[in-house]
């Protein structure tokens, strides 16, 4: 089972081909092609590639499958006593990648080879 771990949308995600993973909200269309070059780490069968802060040469490659919202988060602020009672909701604006593949030294390997 091949991963890599990848920094996008400021957070870091252990991902793995053949997977989908929601990510901060991303500039991009849905149904778009989306390459990271941001790769911390990359395991293969057994083979890990540490980078120093990036793996040389490595790439994860996906398609955005949608845009969407996450769960709402509500943020509940009083101060005991004094009346004060603030209550707000959040959603966070979210991206769906599905991970294709991860190249690693020209090396591509997809959720077939696994």
């Amino acid at each position: 089972m091949a991963y890599a771990i990848i920094a996008a949308g400021g957070t870091q995600l252990r991902v793995e081909p053949g997977r989908f993973y929601d990510i901060n909200r991303l500039p991009v269309e849905a149904d778009e092609t989306i390459t990271i070059d941001n790769v911390l780490m990359v395991e293969n069968g057994g083979d890990i590639s540490i980078g120093t802060p990036l793996v040389e040469g490595a790439t994860v490659s996906g398609t955005i499958v949608s845009h969407l919202r996450g769960k709402k988060v509500i943020v509940y602020k009083m101060q005991p006593k004094k009346k004060t009672r603030k209550k707000q909701g959040h959603r966070q604006e979210l991206t769906r990648v599905m991970i294709d593949s991860i190249t690693i030294g020209g090396k591509t390997i997809t959720a077939e080879q696994d």
